[in-house]
This record gives C-alpha cells, sequence and structure tokens, in this order.
C-alpha cells in the first residue's frame, strides 16, 4: 500500500531571546511598536506537516510520498529526506522563491514570537494519480497549500481511495463552506480538541452532521491521549509515560504516523491510535520535531510494555 501525505514542508528557524519580551514591549507604545531583541543563538530543524509525518513513518520502516513543494534553498532538507530514506518524487521545486520557513524567537517565560513565511507553499504542488479500485493507496491532507488539500480531497474521493482529513492550523485560511466540501467523504477527521470545536463552528455543524460525512473522527487531547469517535461510540485512548519530556512540539505529527502505519497493517482502529501516542512519546523525549530516532523493534517494546503484545 502506497502512503500519499500532502502537506508542509518547511524549515523551522528557532531562536533564543535571553530575556523577557515583556521588559521590553511597553503597553502605551502598542501604536508605534519598534523593538529589537539580541537573540544568543539560532538553530534550524527540518520541520513542516508533510516532512514531520514522513519522517517517523521512515522510522517504522515506511516508504511515504511527501506532496509538497519547496524552494532553492531546499538542497539540505533534501540530502536529509535522502538518509531518511524517503522518496522525493512529489516534491516540486518551485524556482526563485524559499522553502517554507518559521522564524520562531523564545524568551526566557517561554513566550514566542513566531513569523511565517510560506515561500514555496504558496505555490500547488503536482498531485499524483490515485486508483483506489485495488486498494494499495492511502491518502493523508495535512495542512499546507489551501488548494492542494482541497484538489487531494477531491481526487481522493472522486478515485475511491480512503482520505484522512486534517485541517490543524490552516482553519484560519478556510471558509466554512470550503471545508464542508473538503472533508465530505473522508475516511477519518482528525483535530486536537480546539480545532474540532473551531471546526464545527466555522462549517455551523454539529458532531452529528460530522458523523454523516466522514466514517471515523479522531481528537488528540495532548497529555490525556486521544479520542476515538465511531459516530458517537467514544473511547479514550490514554497517553503513554514519557520517560524525558523535552519538547511537545511534533508529538501530534509522531501520533499521525503511528496512525496510518497501524492502517497500513490493517490492525483495529483503537490499535491504531495506541500506536500513535506511543510513537508521540519518541517525539516528546528530543527538541524538535524530525530528531528523534525509533526502529520497528523499539518502538513495539514500548508498545507492548504499556498496551500487551503487537505481534511483533
Amino acid at each position: 500500500m502506497s502512503i500519499f501525505i500532502s502537506g508542509s514542508l518547511a524549515y523551522d528557524r528557532i531562536m533564543a531571546f535571553p530575556g523577557h519580551f515583556a521588559d521590553h514591549i511597553l503597553p502605551d507604545k502598542i501604536h508605534v511598536l519598534n523593538v529589537c531583541f539580541n537573540i544568543s543563538g539560532l538553530v534550524e530543524k527540518f520541520g513542516g506537516t508533510a516532512g514531520n509525518i514522513a519522517y517517523t513513518l521512515a522510522q517504522l520502516d515506511e516508504k511515504p510520498f511527501i506532496v509538497a513543494t519547496c524552494g532553492d534553498d531546499f538542497a539540505r532538507y533534501s540530502r536529509w529526506l535522502d538518509e531518511s530514506r524517503l522518496p522525493g518524487k512529489w516534491i516540486k521545486n518551485i524556482p526563485g522563491v524559499f522553502t517554507a520557513g518559521a522564524y520562531i524567537t523564545t524568551d526566557l517565560d517561554d513566550n514566542q514570537i513566531t513569523a511565517f513565511n510560506p515561500g514555496a507553499m504558496a505555490f500547488e504542488a503536482d498531485l499524483p494519480v490515485l486508483n483506489g479500485r485495488d486498494g494499495d493507496s492511502i491518502v493523508f491532507i495535512a495542512p499546507g497549500n489551501k488548494d492542494d488539500m482541497k484538489n487531494m480531497a477531491s481526487r481522493a474521493r472522486e478515485n475511491g481511495v480512503p482520505f484522512f482529513f486534517d485541517p490543524g492550523q490552516s482553519l484560519n485560511i478556510w471558509t466554512g463552506n470550503e471545508l464542508r466540501e473538503a472533508v465530505r467523504g473522508a475516511y477519518c477527521f482528525i483535530s486536537n480538541d480546539y480545532e474540532l470545536s473551531l471546526f464545527l463552528q466555522m462549517t455551523s455543524w454539529n458532531l452529528d452532521t460530522l458523523y454523516k460525512n466522514v466514517e471515523v473522527v479522531i481528537t488528540t487531547r495532548g497529555p490525556e491521549g486521544a479520542v476515538l469517535d465511531l459516530r458517537g461510540e467514544r473511547t479514550l485512548i490514554p497517553a503513554v509515560p514519557v520517560r524525558d519530556v523535552q519538547d511537545p512540539t511534533g508529538a501530534g505529527d509522531a501520533f499521525r504516523a503511528g496512525l496510518l502505519k497501524g492502517r497500513k497493517l490493517g490492525l483495529p482502529l483503537d490499535v491504531c491510535c495506541q500506536m500513535g501516542v506511543v510513537t508521540a512519546t519518541f517525539a516528546i523525549e528530543h527538541h524538535g520535531t524530525q530528531e528523534h530516532r525509533m526502529n520497528w523493534q523499539s518502538f513495539c517494546e514500548r508498545y507492548e510494555a504499556r498496551f500487551g503484545s503487537l505481534l511483533c
């Protein structure tokens, strides 16, 4: 089975400010704000929703196809994907622009100021041909270029390919009508608690209406785990204790990778979600979204310690 992940590829450039933003922002001068923060360090990490999900899947011996765009500065990221044994067939280069980038400055109180340059993500990717007749493909639509998200959903729906729809942090660029059309016929709608509430508000739907349009609703709840919702029949999938909490960023994408691995193996949905909460722990134990290391055996050992045998 081929896994196609539509979403973003981005560089995360993280800067540390050894002070407090509040000491440099005067409330009565907000209308003429002009500040400069001297940072004590900068690190660059590979990121983006499609890249993060694909990276964790590669750790689990999968080779998903990333459907995304990149810019002229993508060479370092491309080498990283090669080292991770991830194919680049459906990554489209857009000449004359940068790869999408997030510029994140964090102060001593963990407050953040972030600027995001969509760069190449503002351009549409080349979408793969999908064929659902023999059940050999699955599509995951993560936040990225909105036209890609809409077109990938339409293509999957028209060709009978099951797809996961995950609007996530892209919700602010959608209209209610666009969301209602994009999610129609999805195998699974996945989000966190806040995003689910915002989606329902934007679409003027309730959960019963969502159930009529998708087969499965999965809602992640951070340290509580995740909720598997089969048209009102809800099951809480408890989180797995983390050995050494470092950075929760990227845990959601790692969860999605574990979920997709289980789906490809044809395992029950509750087991797929259990696999997701396990993969999330590996990400939380490292700074950055593509810094964790695991293999199938180490994953199975952690899974079995919490949930029992996975026949690994």
